[in-house]
């Protein structure tokens, strides 16, 4: 397909990162399939993770990734012509079966898809419970999942925290696992939990190997809980998003 759009949006996002310092490590570029379709899932702990996912593709094989998006987005009137000149898919959360089946059309044309399998951020920045949706296009498509972990994102925007768009110096970490290939007798829930399996390394390894620490008891919001952070528990974030969740239906149903 034609893109216009893409290009100079992926310029702008990189002269942006240069402009702030970011140390970008991309690892594992070799395991993007550079050519057919394929379903790329990532880890969700910002708002910025689709850049950053898309950049890992982009910079290791020239791949721009197709993401999956909630419908809202697209109705912006700044980021929605962006986001439909760059032929992302929205997601009407009401009936997803539209965007699923755009999805699917797209990885048989040769695509890489993009999804966040835990469909919102973290605010644990641990992984949440996945979504058996990428494993099914995986395997209706008959094309690979291709596991991507990120980690350092959630220091510049994430939800819960003031932005930090314009802090330098930023380590962010980008880690692209082994495709994962499905067989005909692979089941959805199974791979899911291979893909989840792979990714929880990834993200043990990127935690790991981190290059930055605290600057001090304020700055530890970024870290999980386990690595001695003040990050909400899994449970806890659990919780904060169920309450989140029931004030924005009640907000709707009041607008209705």
């Amino acid at each position: 397909m034609a893109d216009l759009v893409y290009p100079p949006i992926i310029g702008a996002a990189l002269t942006a990162f240069r402009g702030l310092d970011l140390k970008i490590e991309i690892e594992g570029a070799e395991n993007v399939p550079r050519h057919g379709g394929a379903v790329l899932v990532s880890n969700h702990v910002s708002y910025l993770d689709f850049l950053f996912a898309g950049l890992g593709a982009y910079k290791s094989a020239k791949r721009k990734t197709r993401f999956m998006a909630k419908d809202d987005v697209f109705r912006h009137r700044i980021s929605g012509p962006l986001m439909r000149g760059m032929h992302h898919i929205p997601v009407d959360r009401s009936d997803g079966q539209p965007a699923y089946d755009a999805a699917v059309a797209a990885l048989r044309a040769g695509e890489v898809v993009g999804v966040f399998p835990e469909a919102t951020i973290s605010r644990s920045f641990m992984l949440k419970k996945f979504k058996t949706g990428a494993a099914r296009m995986a395997a209706d498509a008959d094309v690979p999942l291709l596991p991507v972990v990120l980690w350092g994102t959630q220091r510049l925007w994430t939800k819960g925290v003031p932005k930090h768009l314009t802090r330098r110096h930023t380590p962010v970490s980008i880690l692209i696992g082994e495709p994962i290939v499905l067989t005909p007798q692979d089941r959805p829930v199974m791979v899911t939990r291979r893909l989840r399996e792979a990714m929880g390394a990834l993200l043990e390894r990127a935690q790991r190997d981190y290059p930055d620490q605290p600057a001090g008891d304020d700055d530890r919001w970024w870290l999980p809980e386990q690595l001695g952070g003040t990050a909400p528990t899994p449970q806890v974030a659990e919780a904060e998003d169920e309450q989140a969740a029931a004030e924005k239906a009640e907000r709707s149903g009041k607008k209705d």
